[in-house]
């Protein structure tokens, strides 16, 4: 009896030891502190792609509102230029868009060098070298995922990491009392409430071991998360199973009021759903399914 009650306890210990929890330290380890990126004249320049060793490993760039896309050779230009469309329309112009807010949004996503890089399918990889060179551009600029090309989901795959960029940089820089990766944000307080009724399940994110980094990622994922199922994409796109588990807009405002009210009050400002037409195109001649 005392050999189970033993057995017991460790259990009980260890799997209290897997619970993860929204703490008070964030570590903005991904954006870069300093305001050094050019700001063209054009804020809504969607450029063409070019060649370039600015970004190594990287061979070629294609900047578009702010973010600047890097890959190697062998991502598609074309699977590029979607992407680029996708940022484009996020920042279409319509009678619901502050224009100087979401100006002063771009504007920070240029000073704080964002970057998002493209890879060709799940099992690309870097060399030693490719690593440190990878290493050298991630410190130069606001890096925080990259987007897979031919890859299950690929419009998930692509909403979701441009968001992690428009999000960390953009949003946290503009917005910080609402959307700052911070414990003082309304950000983190409506992910705690989501954590708390189990609604946002991140035990998963025990793998991340630095806890400062872990309750950024959890942060940033929150947001996209908001924003994906104000959009009723996730109904449509999926995925059908995840960490987060509501599924609409309408099943946000009533479950999570606070979170839908947020959303609703800030993001229309900045950012729109993009087309169904653009993000077709992920998924048209493809063997890529939602």
């Amino acid at each position: 009896m005392k050999k189970f009650a033993c057995y017991l306890l460790l259990f009980i210990l260890i799997s209290c030891g897997r619970d993860v929890v929204l703490s008070n330290q964030i570590t903005l380890d991904c954006v870069q502190s300093q305001p050094t990126g050019h700001i063209p004249e054009d804020l809504y320049l969607l450029g063409s792609i070019q060649q370039t060793s600015h970004y190594p490993p990287f061979t070629k760039k294609l900047t578009v509102c702010g973010v600047t896309l890097v890959a190697h050779d062998n991502v598609s230009n074309m699977f590029m230029k979607h992407v680029a469309q996708t940022i484009a329309d996020m920042f279409i112009i319509h009678d619901g868009i502050d224009i100087a807010l979401q100006q002063e949004l771009l504007t920070n996503l240029y000073l704080y060098r964002t970057v998002i890089p493209i890879f060709r399918g799940e099992d690309w990889n870097l060399s030693l070298t490719e690593e440190r060179l990878m290493n050298q551009t991630r410190g130069e600029n606001s890096i925080c995922d990259i987007i897979m090309e031919d890859v299950s989901g690929q419009v998930t795959e692509v909403i979701e990491h441009i968001l992690h960029h428009i999000s960390d940089v953009g949003l946290h820089y503009t917005m910080p009392k609402e959307w700052g990766l911070s414990n003082s944000s309304s950000l983190y307080k409506i992910t705690q409430e989501a954590i708390k009724k189990g609604y946002y399940k991140v035990d998963d994110y025990s793998e991340i071991k630095e806890v400062g980094v872990r309750n950024r990622v959890i942060l940033q994922e929150y947001t996209y998360w908001v924003v994906y199922t104000a959009w009723n994409l996730k109904e449509t796109f999926g995925p059908k199973e995840s960490e987060w588990e509501i599924l609409t807009a309408e099943e946000l405002e009533s479950k999570l009021p606070e979170s839908s009210q947020l959303y609703e009050r800030t993001i229309p400002k900045v950012i729109t759903c993009p087309k169904k037409e653009t993000l077709s195109k992920f998924i048209e001649g493809t063997n890529t399914k939602p």
